[in-house]
Protein backbone atom coordinates (compact mmCIF):
# COMPACT_ATOMS: atom_id res chain seq x y z
CA UNK A 1 0.00 0.00 0.00
CA UNK A 2 1.22 3.36 -1.41
CA UNK A 3 2.31 5.82 1.59
CA UNK A 4 0.09 9.23 1.38
CA UNK A 5 1.77 12.22 0.58
CA UNK A 6 1.03 14.07 3.62
CA UNK A 7 2.79 11.39 5.45
CA UNK A 8 6.67 11.16 3.07
CA UNK A 9 6.72 15.19 3.65
CA UNK A 10 6.28 14.68 6.98
CA UNK A 11 8.65 12.15 7.44
CA UNK A 12 10.90 14.26 5.74
CA UNK A 13 10.64 17.24 7.73
CA UNK A 14 11.72 14.53 10.14
CA UNK A 15 15.12 13.27 8.39
CA UNK A 16 16.05 17.35 8.04
CA UNK A 17 15.08 17.75 12.19
CA UNK A 18 16.95 14.77 13.01
CA UNK A 19 19.99 15.68 10.54
CA UNK A 20 20.11 19.25 12.57
CA UNK A 21 20.26 17.58 15.80
CA UNK A 22 22.89 15.54 14.65
CA UNK A 23 25.35 18.02 13.07
CA UNK A 24 25.33 19.73 16.48
CA UNK A 25 26.34 16.55 18.38
CA UNK A 26 29.12 15.65 16.26
CA UNK A 27 30.66 18.66 15.57
CA UNK A 28 30.78 19.20 19.27
CA UNK A 29 32.32 16.17 19.33
CA UNK A 30 34.97 17.00 16.87
CA UNK A 31 35.74 20.72 18.73
CA UNK A 32 36.32 18.23 21.91
CA UNK A 33 38.43 15.57 20.57
CA UNK A 34 40.39 17.53 17.52
CA UNK A 35 39.92 14.03 15.20
CA UNK A 36 39.75 14.41 11.91
CA UNK A 37 37.65 11.04 11.43
CA UNK A 38 35.33 12.96 13.72
CA UNK A 39 35.01 15.89 11.30
CA UNK A 40 34.52 13.35 8.40
CA UNK A 41 31.45 12.30 9.98
CA UNK A 42 30.30 16.20 10.93
CA UNK A 43 30.83 16.83 6.81
CA UNK A 44 28.98 14.57 6.15
CA UNK A 45 26.22 15.19 8.42
CA UNK A 46 26.16 19.20 6.62
CA UNK A 47 25.40 17.67 3.49
CA UNK A 48 22.09 15.20 5.17
CA UNK A 49 21.06 18.81 6.49
CA UNK A 50 21.06 20.14 2.66
CA UNK A 51 19.52 17.42 1.12
CA UNK A 52 17.02 17.17 4.07
CA UNK A 53 15.77 20.88 3.16
CA UNK A 54 16.02 19.77 -0.74
CA UNK A 55 14.03 16.79 -0.69
CA UNK A 56 10.97 18.71 1.36
CA UNK A 57 11.57 21.51 -1.40
CA UNK A 58 10.95 18.59 -4.01
CA UNK A 59 8.17 16.89 -2.33
CA UNK A 60 6.33 19.89 -2.02
CA UNK A 61 6.66 20.89 -5.52
CA UNK A 62 6.16 17.54 -6.72
CA UNK A 63 2.57 17.56 -4.89
CA UNK A 64 1.49 20.36 -6.77
CA UNK A 65 -1.39 19.02 -9.20
CA UNK A 66 -0.83 18.89 -12.79
CA UNK A 67 -1.47 22.24 -14.68
CA UNK A 68 -1.17 23.58 -18.78
CA UNK A 69 2.83 24.11 -17.95
CA UNK A 70 2.98 20.40 -16.84
CA UNK A 71 0.86 18.38 -17.88
CA UNK A 72 2.37 15.27 -16.26
CA UNK A 73 3.02 16.87 -13.11
CA UNK A 74 6.06 18.40 -11.39
CA UNK A 75 7.31 14.99 -9.84
CA UNK A 76 10.41 14.89 -11.72
CA UNK A 77 11.44 17.40 -9.68
CA UNK A 78 12.42 14.55 -7.38
CA UNK A 79 14.96 13.42 -9.48
CA UNK A 80 16.77 16.52 -10.09
CA UNK A 81 17.12 17.25 -6.26
CA UNK A 82 18.25 13.86 -5.61
CA UNK A 83 21.17 13.84 -8.31
CA UNK A 84 21.99 17.27 -6.52
CA UNK A 85 22.18 15.55 -2.97
CA UNK A 86 24.65 12.72 -4.49
CA UNK A 87 26.85 15.48 -6.22
CA UNK A 88 26.79 16.99 -2.35
CA UNK A 89 27.58 14.30 -1.11
CA UNK A 90 30.58 13.34 -3.34
CA UNK A 91 32.15 16.60 -2.77
CA UNK A 92 32.48 16.44 0.81
CA UNK A 93 33.72 13.72 0.24
CA UNK A 94 36.29 14.50 -1.76
CA UNK A 95 36.74 17.45 0.74
CA UNK A 96 37.44 14.98 3.26
CA UNK A 97 40.32 12.81 1.64
CA UNK A 98 41.98 16.41 1.48
CA UNK A 99 41.17 17.15 5.07
CA UNK A 100 42.89 13.55 6.00
CA UNK A 101 45.75 14.16 3.66
CA UNK A 102 46.66 17.20 5.42
CA UNK A 103 46.26 15.23 8.80
CA UNK A 104 47.98 12.27 7.45
CA UNK A 105 51.29 14.21 6.51
CA UNK A 106 51.19 16.52 9.93
CA UNK A 107 49.34 14.12 13.01
CA UNK A 108 47.72 15.93 15.91
CA UNK A 109 46.89 14.10 18.31
CA UNK A 110 43.34 13.31 19.54
CA UNK A 111 41.88 14.73 23.01
CA UNK A 112 38.42 13.58 24.99
CA UNK A 113 38.55 10.07 22.89
CA UNK A 114 35.61 8.69 25.36
CA UNK A 115 33.44 11.48 24.95
CA UNK A 116 33.88 11.25 20.84
CA UNK A 117 33.18 7.83 20.88
CA UNK A 118 30.26 8.03 23.06
CA UNK A 119 28.57 10.39 21.00
CA UNK A 120 29.30 8.94 17.31
CA UNK A 121 27.41 5.75 18.79
CA UNK A 122 24.39 7.36 19.89
CA UNK A 123 24.41 9.33 16.65
CA UNK A 124 24.54 6.11 14.29
CA UNK A 125 21.98 4.64 16.09
CA UNK A 126 19.65 6.90 15.68
CA UNK A 127 20.57 7.20 12.41
CA UNK A 128 20.34 3.95 10.96
CA UNK A 129 16.86 4.05 12.43
CA UNK A 130 15.60 6.71 10.45
CA UNK A 131 17.56 5.63 7.32
CA UNK A 132 16.07 1.75 7.45
CA UNK A 133 12.36 3.37 7.96
CA UNK A 134 12.83 6.10 5.32
CA UNK A 135 13.93 3.24 3.22
CA UNK A 136 11.20 1.07 4.09
CA UNK A 137 8.28 3.34 3.20
CA UNK A 138 10.63 5.13 -0.08
CA UNK A 139 9.80 2.34 -1.54
CA UNK A 140 6.22 1.52 -0.39
CA UNK A 141 5.95 4.90 -2.31
CA UNK A 142 8.55 4.78 -5.04
CA UNK A 143 9.67 7.89 -3.40
CA UNK A 144 13.06 8.86 -5.20
CA UNK A 145 13.76 11.36 -2.11
CA UNK A 146 12.76 9.06 0.77
CA UNK A 147 15.04 6.50 -0.70
CA UNK A 148 18.02 8.92 -1.01
CA UNK A 149 17.70 9.71 1.81
CA UNK A 150 17.41 6.11 3.86
CA UNK A 151 20.26 5.79 1.65
CA UNK A 152 22.12 8.48 2.60
CA UNK A 153 21.14 8.05 6.49
CA UNK A 154 22.44 4.31 6.35
CA UNK A 155 26.00 5.30 4.78
CA UNK A 156 26.15 7.72 7.16
CA UNK A 157 25.70 5.02 9.68
CA UNK A 158 28.34 2.55 8.47
CA UNK A 159 30.87 5.27 7.84
CA UNK A 160 30.40 6.58 11.55
CA UNK A 161 30.89 2.97 12.72
CA UNK A 162 34.01 2.21 10.61
CA UNK A 163 35.28 5.98 12.10
CA UNK A 164 34.37 4.72 15.91
CA UNK A 165 36.50 1.66 14.71
CA UNK A 166 39.46 4.21 14.20
CA UNK A 167 39.03 6.03 16.35
CA UNK A 168 38.95 3.20 19.23
CA UNK A 169 42.40 1.47 17.28
CA UNK A 170 43.59 5.35 18.07
CA UNK A 171 43.11 5.11 21.63
CA UNK A 172 44.71 1.95 21.91
CA UNK A 173 47.66 2.38 19.96
CA UNK A 174 48.52 5.83 20.20
CA UNK A 175 49.52 5.87 16.15
CA UNK A 176 47.78 8.93 14.96
CA UNK A 177 47.89 7.84 11.19
CA UNK A 178 45.12 5.57 11.87
CA UNK A 179 42.77 8.98 12.55
CA UNK A 180 43.53 10.07 8.68
CA UNK A 181 43.77 6.59 7.38
CA UNK A 182 40.42 5.70 9.00
CA UNK A 183 38.79 9.06 7.36
CA UNK A 184 39.72 8.53 3.71
CA UNK A 185 39.18 4.98 4.04
CA UNK A 186 35.47 5.58 4.96
CA UNK A 187 35.09 9.41 2.24
CA UNK A 188 35.75 6.07 -0.89
CA UNK A 189 32.53 4.64 0.91
CA UNK A 190 30.92 7.84 0.55
CA UNK A 191 32.05 8.89 -3.17
CA UNK A 192 30.37 5.25 -3.65
CA UNK A 193 26.96 6.38 -2.43
CA UNK A 194 26.98 9.46 -4.07
CA UNK A 195 27.52 8.09 -7.33
CA UNK A 196 25.02 5.26 -6.47
CA UNK A 197 22.10 8.66 -5.86
CA UNK A 198 23.03 10.33 -8.96
CA UNK A 199 22.96 7.42 -11.24
CA UNK A 200 19.25 6.75 -9.98
CA UNK A 201 18.67 9.91 -10.38
CA UNK A 202 19.83 10.69 -14.13
CA UNK A 203 18.45 7.26 -14.85
CA UNK A 204 14.78 9.26 -13.96
CA UNK A 205 15.58 11.91 -15.58
CA UNK A 206 16.54 10.04 -18.78
CA UNK A 207 13.32 8.26 -18.63
CA UNK A 208 14.99 4.88 -18.22
CA UNK A 209 12.75 1.91 -18.49
CA UNK A 210 12.35 0.40 -14.77
CA UNK A 211 12.46 -3.35 -15.28
CA UNK A 212 11.18 -4.10 -12.33
CA UNK A 213 7.87 -2.58 -12.90
CA UNK A 214 7.35 -3.59 -16.46
CA UNK A 215 7.69 -7.28 -14.80
CA UNK A 216 4.71 -6.44 -12.54
CA UNK A 217 2.90 -5.49 -15.61
CA UNK A 218 3.79 -8.65 -17.38
CA UNK A 219 2.81 -10.84 -14.33
CA UNK A 220 -0.36 -9.13 -13.59
CA UNK A 221 -1.76 -8.86 -17.80
CA UNK A 222 -0.92 -12.63 -17.96
CA UNK A 223 -2.55 -13.24 -14.80
CA UNK A 224 -5.88 -11.50 -16.07
CA UNK A 225 -5.77 -11.66 -19.43
CA UNK A 226 -8.69 -11.33 -21.50
CA UNK A 227 -9.68 -13.67 -24.63
CA UNK A 228 -10.20 -9.77 -26.38
CA UNK A 229 -6.64 -9.05 -25.71
CA UNK A 230 -5.29 -10.47 -28.56
CA UNK A 231 -1.86 -8.72 -28.73
CA UNK A 232 -0.07 -6.24 -26.32
CA UNK A 233 2.93 -4.40 -27.10
CA UNK A 234 5.22 -1.22 -27.45
CA UNK A 235 5.14 -0.76 -23.78
CA UNK A 236 6.53 2.11 -22.55
CA UNK A 237 6.71 3.49 -18.77
CA UNK A 238 7.92 6.95 -17.80
CA UNK A 239 8.70 7.10 -13.88
CA UNK A 240 7.26 10.55 -12.31
CA UNK A 241 8.39 9.43 -9.13
CA UNK A 242 6.14 7.22 -7.76
CA UNK A 243 3.25 8.06 -10.32
CA UNK A 244 3.62 6.16 -13.35
CA UNK A 245 2.68 7.15 -17.61
CA UNK A 246 2.17 3.72 -19.49
CA UNK A 247 1.72 4.10 -22.64
CA UNK A 248 0.89 0.50 -24.86
CA UNK A 249 -0.97 -1.28 -28.08
CA UNK A 250 -3.49 -2.90 -27.79
CA UNK A 251 -4.80 -5.25 -30.37
CA UNK A 252 -8.41 -6.52 -30.09
CA UNK A 253 -10.65 -8.43 -33.10
CA UNK A 254 -10.39 -5.91 -35.56
CA UNK A 255 -13.87 -5.70 -36.46
CA UNK A 256 -15.74 -5.21 -32.99
CA UNK A 257 -17.29 -1.43 -32.96
CA UNK A 258 -16.04 1.17 -31.42
CA UNK A 259 -17.52 0.95 -28.24
CA UNK A 260 -16.72 -2.81 -27.80
CA UNK A 261 -13.26 -1.62 -28.42
CA UNK A 262 -13.33 1.38 -25.68
CA UNK A 263 -15.04 -1.24 -23.33
CA UNK A 264 -11.61 -3.53 -23.28
CA UNK A 265 -9.33 -0.72 -23.05
CA UNK A 266 -11.08 0.49 -20.25
CA UNK A 267 -11.31 -3.20 -18.77
CA UNK A 268 -7.30 -2.89 -19.22
CA UNK A 269 -6.33 0.18 -17.76
CA UNK A 270 -8.83 -0.91 -14.67
CA UNK A 271 -6.61 -4.16 -13.74
CA UNK A 272 -3.49 -1.47 -14.00
CA UNK A 273 -4.72 1.18 -12.52
CA UNK A 274 -5.94 -1.02 -9.35
CA UNK A 275 -2.71 -2.78 -9.79
CA UNK A 276 -0.80 0.61 -8.95
CA UNK A 277 -3.18 2.09 -6.21
CA UNK A 278 -4.27 4.45 -8.75
CA UNK A 279 -0.85 6.31 -9.05
CA UNK A 280 -0.70 5.63 -12.89
CA UNK A 281 -1.87 7.16 -16.21
CA UNK A 282 -2.35 5.67 -19.33
CA UNK A 283 -2.32 6.79 -23.11
CA UNK A 284 -3.31 3.09 -24.96
CA UNK A 285 -3.30 2.83 -28.42
CA UNK A 286 -5.82 0.42 -30.14
CA UNK A 287 -4.84 -1.96 -32.83
CA UNK A 288 -7.61 -4.51 -34.65
CA UNK A 289 -6.03 -8.00 -34.98
CA UNK A 290 -4.61 -9.51 -38.67
CA UNK A 291 -5.06 -13.08 -40.30
CA UNK A 292 -1.57 -13.47 -39.49
CA UNK A 293 -2.68 -13.57 -35.57
CA UNK A 294 -5.04 -16.25 -36.00
CA UNK A 295 -3.17 -18.67 -34.61
CA UNK A 296 -2.36 -17.45 -31.29
CA UNK A 297 -6.22 -15.86 -30.82
CA UNK A 298 -7.84 -17.60 -28.24
CA UNK A 299 -11.67 -16.54 -29.75
CA UNK A 300 -12.72 -20.40 -31.19
CA UNK A 301 -16.13 -18.99 -31.92
CA UNK A 302 -14.65 -16.29 -34.16
CA UNK A 303 -16.78 -16.14 -37.75
CA UNK A 304 -13.37 -14.40 -39.49
CA UNK A 305 -10.80 -16.96 -38.29
CA UNK A 306 -8.72 -18.17 -40.95
CA UNK A 307 -6.33 -20.05 -39.70
CA UNK A 308 -6.48 -22.53 -36.47
CA UNK A 309 -5.76 -21.64 -33.44
CA UNK A 310 -2.44 -23.02 -32.49
CA UNK A 311 -0.90 -21.83 -28.64
CA UNK A 312 -1.48 -19.10 -26.44
CA UNK A 313 1.75 -16.91 -26.16
CA UNK A 314 3.00 -15.83 -23.39
CA UNK A 315 3.73 -12.40 -22.47
CA UNK A 316 6.89 -11.56 -21.58
CA UNK A 317 9.19 -8.44 -20.41
CA UNK A 318 10.99 -8.47 -24.13
CA UNK A 319 7.87 -9.05 -26.54
CA UNK A 320 5.52 -6.22 -24.65
CA UNK A 321 8.40 -3.79 -24.99
CA UNK A 322 8.95 -4.82 -28.46
CA UNK A 323 7.04 -2.57 -31.16
CA UNK A 324 6.04 -5.39 -33.52
CA UNK A 325 2.20 -7.28 -33.48
CA UNK A 326 3.04 -10.69 -31.59
CA UNK A 327 2.62 -13.67 -34.45
CA UNK A 328 3.77 -12.02 -37.58
CA UNK A 329 7.21 -13.69 -37.59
Amino acid sequence: MKLEQSKIIGLQKWVFIVSVLLLLFKLTAWVYTGSVAILTDALESIVNVVAGIMGLYSLNLSNKPKDTEHPYGHGKVEFITSAIEGVLIMVAALFIVFEATQHLLHPQAIQSIDFGIVVLLLTSAVNYALGWYCSKMGKQSQSVVLMGSGAHLKSDTYSTLGIVIGVVLVKLTNALWLDASVAILFSLIILRTGYKIIRQSVSGIMDETDMLVVDQIVNVLNEHRSKQWIDVHNVRVINYAGFYHIDCHLTVPYYINVNEAHQQMDAFTALLHNHFNGQVEFFVHIDGCVPQQCKLCQIQACSHRQTDFDALQDWTRQNLLDNAKHGLQ
